[in-house]
């Protein structure tokens, strides 16, 4: 067995522990990455071994909390792949229009700053009052950072040149206020947006939803959890409701018939009427 085989065992035991101790499943995740993400805990942690940092995850709830962030993902960002929102808001957003109240679901939302984006797109489309915007993560940590809303000015200069690359209408700035050094989101981006706690690992669909999306989530997934989370997506979906995936995704040959391509480059899909 070379060295790199018995750390791939050592990390999987790790993940084990996790899901068997506390519920949250990620032996399913990309194996590369997660490796990477798992040594980096420990280098952080000042252990020795993966055995260690095993038990201590496993005595020590508050020292999983910390180890926990850095084993999932949080990178977001407002109007991130601008061609993605002109597309959304030229071609998804006149289909909207024609239903009398929305439900939109961001899967996967880390710190919020796409769900602020739809709100401000769904604002300027006068759809902003008939919607439901829910944003969900399976970190407990991110979804508090979500609910505050509150960015730095530098995080909040690149959301300003990508919202006005995504076909903005307004000033960025008409969306937020000064937070002391920092930049927050206007209360009323806040009204229809609710943050809460789900899996999409192991918890249900949120139902009926016209738009989910699931943006830069999928990749961090092996090829079977991806399918079974996309099934999950699926689920949620009303018929005829839209599915946004990042730009680096796309869906398997086992969903091509439940889907339609709706904008192949922006990796938009429809939910087709027979679904």
């Amino acid at each position: 067995m070379t060295p790199s085989e018995a750390e791939g065992i050592e990390v999987s035991l790790v993940l084990e522990a996790i899901y068997r101790r506390y519920g949250y499943d990620l032996r399913g995740y990309g194996t590369d990455s997660m490796n990477r993400r798992v040594r980096a805990a420990l280098a952080k942690s000042g252990l020795d071994h993966l055995g260690e940092l095993q038990h201590r995850l496993l005595a020590n709830p508050e020292f999983f909390a910390s180890v926990f962030e850095d084993l999932t993902v949080h990178v977001s960002e407002m109007f991130r792949d601008p061609g993605f929102y002109r597309a959304f808001r030229e071609r998804v957003v006149p289909a909207l229009r024609t239903y009398p109240e929305l439900k939109i679901w961001h899967a996967g939302c880390s710190s919020g700053e796409e769900v602020y984006a739809t709100a401000i797109l769904l604002m300027e489309e006068n759809l902003y009052e008939r919607s439901q915007i829910y944003g969900t993560d399976l970190s407990v940590g991110t979804l508090e950072r979500a609910r505050e809303g509150v960015y730095s000015e530098e995080q909040a200069r690149t959301f300003a040149q990508r919202y006005a690359e995504s076909g903005g209408k307004r000033r960025f700035e008409d969306y937020t206020r000064a937070a002391y050094d920092r930049v927050a989101v206007q209360d009323r981006l806040r009204k229809n947006v609710v943050f809460f706690h789900h899996d999409l690992v192991s918890d249900y669909a949120l139902g009926e939803m016209h738009v989910i999306f699931c943006r830069n989530v999928l990749i961090y997934f092996g090829a079977s959890l991806r399918e079974r989370v996309l099934g999950v997506l699926k689920d949620g979906l009303c018929r005829g409701g839209f599915l946004c995936l990042g730009a680096s995704e796309s869906l398997p040959a086992a969903f091509e018939g439940a889907f339609s391509t709706f904008a192949a480059n922006e990796r938009i899909y429809q939910l087709r009427g027979d679904a």
